[in-house]
């Protein structure tokens, strides 16, 4: 239980703090809001008392004993019959108790998002596949003429950009009118995803805004789709610079011991991607991840959902925290454990 709850009473992340025994000793004002329950009702309370909460609670003794975090994903939960309310869990342990940190996600309740982001889309999104085929056309054939009137080096390179993105549009649209079963994944460098992304966004933005890059270049390569993890994090770079950021991060490390939905990995790449704009809406918070939400008028709203269909695609996943001035979205993608390709091989 923290010295002084007071310093964490304006937070708008929802807070808790268990004992030893699993039982509820402190909470900020923003879980009680959550849950829709007065303070006083979750005081005292066991945490396999709450709906839902068994599964939190029989992931408890898995805490680390240091300063690393256990995460849980999408863990529902509720009191006195109320409608569950979904989040990422993040579990760090304090003393003799355990602080629980709540990132809400509603997403889909009671479907898996993989399939429900298509059929909640599919009609509309290939009627827009379809009106894309002939710009992306027309924009392919503008930039192989430029190719050929181009010398300098600097200008060759922006429209070899341009020419890999109208590619990479095409299979996207050919994905959308033509479903067929997802590309095997390849050994990739997650940081040649990010050097790409850093040039759209450097090339979209201009000198507006800077972004800043802090890799971890002893990372190993991970099996994936480097056309689809492309896309994932130019969504949520886009939302950054969308939201009035100057300055937008890249930063990579080895996360160890991550749980996963209900798997546990030995090593996982932390991806984050942080921005100084103006945050998350508070009345988009519990809606951000359900497909055409958006705070913008000119929102398509399909932007993150589709970031973290690509992150669970990937056996990954997709969370975040926000303040103004300080949003931090933050993919995991879990690295192929040594001992399965050895017992594979035997």
């Amino acid at each position: 239980m923290p010295a002084d709850l007071v310093a964490f009473d304006r937070l708008a992340t929802p807070l808790f703090w268990l004992d030893g025994d699993g039982r509820i000793t402190a909470l900020n004002p923003a879980f009680a809001s959550w849950l829709g329950v007065s303070a006083r009702r979750l005081v005292g309370l066991a945490l396999a008392e709450l709906d839902g909460g068994e599964r939190l609670a029989s992931a408890l003794p898995r805490v680390p004993h240091d300063e690393q975090a256990l995460r849980l994903q999408r863990v529902g939960l509720g009191f006195g019959g109320l409608t569950a309310r979904f989040a990422d869990v993040w579990c760090v342990r304090e003393g003799d108790g355990v602080r629980v940190e709540l990132h809400p996600v509603e997403e889909f309740p009671g479907e898996d998002p993989v399939t429900a982001l298509p059929q909640a889309l599919s009609a509309s999104l290939r009627g827009l596949a379809h009106e894309l085929r002939n710009p992306l056309a027309g924009l392919k054939g503008a930039a192989q003429l430029l190719s050929r009137r181009t010398s300098d080096a600097d200008s060759r390179e922006l429209v070899g950009l341009i020419a890999s993105e109208v590619e990479r549009l095409n299979g996207l649209v050919d994905r959308i009118l033509h479903p067929a079963a997802p590309r095997p994944f390849e050994p990739m460098n997650i940081h040649a995803v990010l050097e790409r992304v850093r040039q759209l966004a450097e090339a979209e933005a201009g000198w507006s805004v800077k972004v800043v890059r802090d890799y971890d270049p002893s990372l190993p390569d991970l099996l994936g789709d480097a056309d689809r993890l492309t896309q994932a994090v130019w969504n949520l770079v886009r939302n950054a610079l969308e939201s009035g950021a100057t300055t937008v991060g890249l930063r990579t490390r080895a996360e160890h011991q991550v749980l996963i939905g209900d798997r546990s990995h030995r090593l996982a790449v932390r991806v984050e991607v942080g921005d100084d704009g103006r945050g998350v809406p508070e009345d988009l918070v519990e809606r951000l991840f359900l497909p055409l939400v958006s705070g913008r008028a000119d929102g398509t709203g399909l932007g993150l959902p589709l970031a973290q269909q690509i992150a669970r695609e990937h056996g990954g996943s997709l969370a975040y925290r926000s303040r103004p001035g300080h949003t931090v979205f933050t993919v995991l993608l879990p690295l192929p454990d040594p001992d399965d390709g050895a017992e594979a091989a035997t």
